[in-house]
């Protein structure tokens, strides 16, 4: 069973951070360029987050389109209104994936970044995607394979330890193998496949990899216990990067995969 991170207000502040970094502003870029929004297209961001996704789309389809964001999370849903309250054409509301509150068709297209790998019931939450969206509308679904970790540490035992213990925030940290046939069984036709990776070869503190690593050792002093991770080992794998970092030997590496699917 998971432990899901707790998206409260710090917690919102925090992942806005993380996405203000440069290799998650890249992230957004290609997904942008693979949603390819038009204006006056009606566009639903599945998570919005703290609504810098949104933002751009809404910029995109123009005061003729529409963009409507949902987050299961209240603190999210607010940081999202709060930003795109200059957007006429922008909304955002409180719901979850697996009940789209939504008439059949609604949309042109759906975008959903680092969300459906907290979804335990994605056979359902794929059947209320391909309800709502427009026939031959477009589906965009980003999410990371935690499998694909390449991240250097002293102690690799004490690193899948806490990598575990990880693993135990999500629904499917292994989503990503398993979206090709979700979306075939849903009825959509999927039309492209890529790897977004997030790299850092060197310590650089304004980063994914650094943002990740400080949620990592928040959320492995809560839960690890659970586990049977002890505080002293957490802290001693958080310190091991530190010191990696200060000696020039920080690498971190995973793989994100977003595929683009028509209805």
């Amino acid at each position: 069973m998971s432990q899901m991170l707790d998206f409260n207000e710090a917690a919102a502040k925090a992942l806005e951070a993380m996405y203000l970094t440069p290799d998650v502003v890249a992230q957004r870029a290609r997904v942008l360029d693979l949603l390819a929004p038009r204006p006056g297209e009606r566009i639903i961001d599945i998570g919005v987050g703290p609504g810098l996704l949104a933002e751009d789309i809404a910029r995109l389809v123009g005061d003729t389109g529409r963009v409507t964001g949902l987050d299961m999370a209240e603190p999210m849903v607010k940081m999202a209104r709060t930003r795109l309250a200059a957007l006429p054409q922008a909304e955002c509301v409180v719901g979850e994936a697996t009940s789209l509150d939504f008439a059949d068709g609604t949309f042109d297209a759906a975008v959903s970044t680092q969300v459906y790998e907290y979804v335990a019931d994605m056979p359902k939450a794929m059947r209320e995607l391909h309800r709502i969206l427009k026939p031959g509308g477009r589906a965009l679904i980003l999410d990371t394979d935690w499998r694909s970790i390449v991240w250097h540490s002293s102690d690799e035992a004490r690193m899948a330890r806490i990598l575990d213990c990880w693993d135990g925030h999500l629904a499917d940290p292994h989503l990503p193998a398993r979206l090709g046939p979700l979306f075939a069984r849903a009825g959509f036709q999927v039309r492209r496949v890529e790897v977004v990776p997030m790299l850092s070869p060197q310590w650089q503190p304004v980063s994914y990899a650094a943002g990740i690593m400080r949620t990592i050792h928040g959320y492995a002093r809560a839960n690890g216990a659970a586990k049977g991770i002890a505080a002293e080992e957490i802290q001693a794998w958080y310190d091991d990067q530190l010191r990696l970092a200060e000696r020039g030997e920080f690498f971190f590496s995973v793989n994100r995969y977003a595929f683009l699917a028509t209805r």
